[in-house]
């Protein structure tokens, strides 16, 4: 008898002691539950030549905000690589916490120079874009393989600089711009982004640039394969020197993304994915 009541005093002392740590665990999971998760990645969004920040990301930046994310996409001032650069650069120093740059055509040879200078910025996604090495021109690096229109499509203006000297500007001819800069979007959007283009000086073409911030920060890039501003071959050869971990392509031209921003903010997803 004593050994029976002994049995079910065990039995239930082990039942006992299984309730309390089953009680244990299960507040211990509420509590991590309830830790408040590390606040996202910023994205910066630097926009290309003869575009401004809105018309080229709009759609890109109301589906990052959708998912939750701080995003900035300044005004490039596009008047010569180094002041540029020092520029996003300076944007970049004001951002507290990590930040994910994204560049799209010219925007990211300026990326890629202003990124060596920002320790905040963990990753670089590449739309479209210029991914040039250090000491190298944006026009020679343009014309490393055959494809691009855009050189003929161009309208160069002068225009007087501070020190009396005279630069010039390059828009593209408004009977042009559609083809070989948007052809897949509507004609309603590339007639305002005709009549809209920023001047985009000729001066960033023979800039050569200075740091390569893709040699140590990781990277990311779409190809537009139907692009007739740089050509998709380059745009291949840039990411696979860059060792870009990840890559899509989609069949669109040079404004890939205006035409395809889910596809687009998906890419930066992924990019911002990596960090955390």
């Amino acid at each position: 008898m004593s050994r029976h009541l002994s049995r079910r005093t065990f039995v239930a002392a082990a039942g006992a002691a299984l309730a309390t740590t089953t009680v244990g665990l299960s507040a211990s999971s509420a509590a991590e539950a309830g830790r408040p998760r590390p606040p996202k990645p910023t994205v910066v969004l630097v926009h290309g030549g003869f575009a401004d920040a809105s018309a080229s990301w709009n759609g890109v930046i109301a589906r990052l905000q959708d998912r939750g994310y701080p995003v900035i996409a300044p005004a490039n001032p596009l008047r010569n690589l180094p002041y540029d650069a020092a520029y996003v650069a300076s944007v970049l120093a004001s951002i507290n916490g990590p930040v994910v740059l994204a560049g799209h055509s010219y925007g990211g040879a300026v990326i890629t120079n202003a990124a060596a200078s920002a320790p905040n910025v963990k990753a670089l996604v590449y739309i479209a874009a210029f991914v040039p090495d250090v000491g190298e021109a944006l026009g020679e690096l343009i014309a490393k393989y055959p494809g691009s229109e855009i050189q003929a499509a161009l309208n160069p203006v002068p225009y007087p600089n501070p020190d009396g000297s005279t630069g010039t500007d390059l828009y593209l001819q408004t009977d042009q711009l559609r083809r070989v800069f948007a052809a897949d979007l509507p004609t309603s959007t590339t007639t305002l982004l005709a009549a809209t283009q920023r001047p985009f000086s000729a001066q960033c073409f023979a800039d050569l640039t200075q740091a390569a911030a893709w040699r140590t920060i990781p990277s990311w890039g779409l190809v537009a394969t139907q692009d007739l501003a740089i050509p998709p071959a380059l745009q291949r050869f840039e990411y696979q020197r860059a060792n870009a971990r990840g890559t899509v392509s989609v069949a669109a031209s040079h404004c890939a993304m205006v035409s395809h921003p889910e596809l687009t903010a998906d890419l930066i997803e992924r990019a911002v994915n990596s960090i955390n």
